[in-house]
C-alpha cells in the first residue's frame, strides 16, 4: 500500500537543468564523490531512498545547486509549476576544530601538494578522524534536510536528487566538501601557508622573503643564482707544488716555464 494521499504525476520538463553526467550505473567518477554516495547509502533510513531521485537527477529535474558554509540549497522541479526548494544541511567545523585539521595537514607536506593539485587525499579522512572529527556525515543525525514538496518520506526524491548531483559537484570541485564544512579552498590554503612554519616546528614563517608554495611551482627548478667558474682559484696554486724534475728548458727550469699558463685557469676574479 502506498504512503502517498495524491496520485503519481510526472514531473514538469526543465529546460538547460543540470544533469548527472552518467546516463546509467553509478553516479561520481572520483573516490571521494563515490565515497560521499557510499557513506550516504550506507546510512540507515537513509540509503533505501537515494535510488529514488536517479530518474531526475539523470533528467535535469535540478535546476540550480549551491554550496554553502553549513547547508545546500537547491530547486528541483517536480509536477508542479513552482519548483521545490530543498535544503541539506550539516555542522560546520568551528575555528578550533578547523585548526587542529590544519595542524595535522601541515604535518606532511604531501597532503599540501595533493591540494593545490585540485585533488583531495585518499587518506583524508584519517586525517579528520584524528582531530577527532568527521568529513563526511556518518549518520542521519548529522543531515537536516527539508523539502517543501508534499511527500513526507525522508529522503524525498527531490533530496535524494540533490545528494545526486552534489556528488558530482564534489567530483568537479573536491573543496566544496570543505567549504560544506567551513572552509573555503581560498581561506585553507592561506591558513596552511600563514602557518607552514610552525607544523616543521620552526617559528618564522612569517619573516621577509617567505613565498607562498603554490607561488613557487613555475620556477622551482630555474636556477636560482650564478654558478661558479670552471675552475676554482686553488688550481694555479698546483704547479707550485710539483717538485723539481730537473728538466730545463732554455736556462729556465720547467716549472717557472709552465706557471704563467696555470695562472689562466683561475677563472675570473
Amino acid at each position: 500500500m502506498s504512503d502517498r494521499f495524491w496520485p503519481a504525476a510526472r514531473p514538469r520538463a526543465v529546460e538547460g537543468g543540470l544533469r548527472a553526467r552518467s546516463a546509467r550505473g553509478a553516479i561520481a567518477q572520483t573516490w571521494w564523490g563515490q565515497r560521499f554516495i557510499a557513506v550516504l547509502e550506507g546510512v540507515p533510513g537513509l540509503g533505501g531512498r537515494l535510488g529514488r531521485g536517479r530518474t531526475y537527477a539523470r533528467k535535469g529535474q535540478v535546476i540550480s545547486l549551491e554550496v554553502g558554509v553549513g547547508v545546500v540549497e537547491a530547486s528541483v522541479q517536480g509536477s508542479r509549476v513552482a519548483p521545490y526548494r530543498v535544503s541539506v544541511r550539516t555542522a560546520a567545523f568551528g575555528p578550533s576544530e578547523w585548526e587542529a585539521v590544519e595542524r595535522e595537514l601541515r604535518a606532511d607536506a604531501w597532503y599540501l601538494a595533493r591540494l593545490l593539485a585540485g585533488e583531495m587525499p585518499e587518506d583524508v579522512e584519517e586525517v579528520f578522524a584524528r582531530a577527532g572529527l568527521s568529513l563526511f556525515p556518518s549518520s542521519a543525525a548529522d543531515l537536516a534536510m527539508d523539502c517543501s514538496c508534499p511527500d513526507w518520506s525522508v529522503p524525498c526524491k527531490h533530496l535524494a536528487a540533490t545528494f545526486y548531483l552534489l556528488a558530482e559537484s564534489f567530483d568537479e570541485d573536491p573543496f566544496r566538501i570543505l567549504a560544506w564544512r567551513g572552509r573555503t579552498r581560498e581561506e585553507l590554503l592561506a591558513s596552511l601557508d600563514s602557518g607552514s612554519g610552525s607544523g616543521a616546528g620552526g617559528d618564522d614563517a612569517d619573516e621577509p622573503g617567505d613565498v607562498p608554495l603554490e607561488d613557487l611551482l613555475g620556477s622551482f627548478f630555474a636556477l636560482q643564482g650564478e654558478l661558479p667558474g670552471s675552475a676554482p682559484p686553488a688550481v694555479a696554486r698546483l704547479i707550485d707544488q710539483v717538485p723539481d724534475v730537473g728538466v730545463v728548458v732554455r736556462g729556465r727550469p720547467l716549472v717557472e716555464v709552465l706557471s704563467p699558463g696555470y695562472d689562466g685557469l683561475g677563472g675570473p676574479e
